[in-house]
């Protein structure tokens, strides 16, 4: 007979944005004239870059032609994508040589994924609110999760406490859902925990492209001591709308080693190199020649092109709440609005009265863990028009 997994027992039904969408499906099958805004899901809606297209097409040429063909490519990427990779982060501080980089199909697999590295006896410290996928994926281990609470006197930023001894630290900075970003000085704080406790951060840097005040870090890795300790993972979904192509990637520093149960030193560069090429395939070549386009002179035009115009829509949102005296955290390196519900509402109490009174959906900050109740999260990827509708709405009806 057949053994399932009994961690999942331990998940709730359905994933958070499961739960949104059967709501919003209800609700338009129920009010077909309605014009709904969505403002929950962080999806993109401008179109890829030009850049980026015409990489594209060029690959799609040629792989139509016998000379240029390419079938299987290297699991962990093609080295013009790691060059230009070594090229960005260079620009921002950071020298990582091209085997430390591995391309994958976006940041929420390799969040998931890069448990497979770790021992299931690992306590893992998330904070909390935050990205359901840091605690989804180690629930279905069985891993032991404590926390640490993000709250508005820290400025949903919780710094490391001694008294919690953790083996895996999660951290996402600019933070998904809160939009709050660690200063240098707070991750060298986190930085200085996981030496002394041998630990290991999964550092999610996904929003770092919305980063606009040079003292606020876009890697981990211009903290000293941090390639002995953190992995980064990013995504090109937001910072150039791959969000259905799909690409991103993670980096595994070679300094960073740790033992097995065992005792045996294991380099967890080489780990993840096993784990990749065992199983996954890579990203095709047409998308990492559009990725690769993303970190050209032109392509990063175009791509902080975009990002200004989701910055413009947080200034709009931000400017209505301030308006309308609804205290609120992020929107300025993040696309995220982090609002407290007002009037003492619950999160799905007023995740439920925007969408039946005013036909705007957000995501309910409970959602993202206990210290999430009272809270809701808005996104600014919408259109402008829809942005400018919806904080209409929200003016004349809150």
């Amino acid at each position: 007979m057949a053994v399932m997994n009994e961690n999942y027992c331990n998940l709730k039904e359905s994933y958070l944005f499961s739960q949104i969408a059967a709501k919003v499906a209800a609700f338009v099958a129920n009010n077909p004239d309605k014009k709904v805004i969505r403002m929950g899901i962080g999806d993109v809606t401008l179109p890829l870059a030009p850049a980026v297209v015409d990489a594209m097409k060029k690959a799609v040429e040629e792989m139509g032609v016998k000379e240029t063909f390419r079938g299987y490519g290297p699991e962990q990427g093609y080295d013009f994508l790691h060059e230009a990779l070594v090229r960005y982060y260079k620009e921002h501080g950071v020298e990582l040589a091209t085997d430390e980089i591995f391309i994958s199909d976006g940041a929420k697999s390799d969040c998931g994924n890069i448990t497979d590295i770790f021992n299931n006896a690992n306590t893992i410290l998330v904070p909390d609110p935050v990205y359901p996928v840091y605690v989804d994926t180690n629930i279905m281990c069985g891993r032991n999760i404590v926390y640490i609470n993000g709250t508005p006197e820290n400025n949903f930023l919780p710094m490391p406490d001694d008294s919690i001894k953790a083996d895996v630290v999660y951290l996402c900075s600019p933070n998904n859902p809160t939009g709050a970003a660690y200063t240098k000085e707070q991750l060298e704080a986190w930085v200085a925990y996981a030496l002394k406790n041998d630990a290991v951060i999964l550092y999610d840097a996904a929003y770092e492209s919305f980063v606009v005040d040079p003292a606020i870090p876009r890697s981990i890795y211009v903290v000293e001591g941090a390639k002995e300790c953190a992995i980064e993972l990013c995504s090109l979904s937001k910072t150039a709308g791959f969000t259905g192509t799909r690409c991103g990637y993670t980096v595994v520093p070679k300094a960073l080693k740790r033992k097995a149960g065992n005792g045996q030193e294991m380099s967890l560069n080489k780990m993840w190199l096993r784990r990749q090429t065992t199983k996954f395939n890579g990203v095709p070549y047409i998308i990492q020649r559009g990725a690769e386009a993303v970190f050209s002179e032109q392509g990063q035009k175009e791509c902080q092109e975009m990002l200004e115009f989701y910055r413009e829509n947080a200034k709009i949102m931000m400017n209505t709440l301030t308006k309308k005296g609804i205290k609120f955290y992020g929107g300025v390196h993040s696309p995220y609005i982090w609002l407290q519900c007002p009037n003492g509402m619950g999160s799905w109490e007023f995740f439920d009265y925007l969408l039946e009174k005013l036909a705007i959906v957000g995501t309910p900050g409970a959602g993202f863990g206990k210290m999430g109740e009272g809270y809701l999260r808005l996104t600014a990827f919408g259109s402008r028009e829809g942005t400018i509708e919806a904080m209409e709405r929200i003016e004349k009806n809150l």
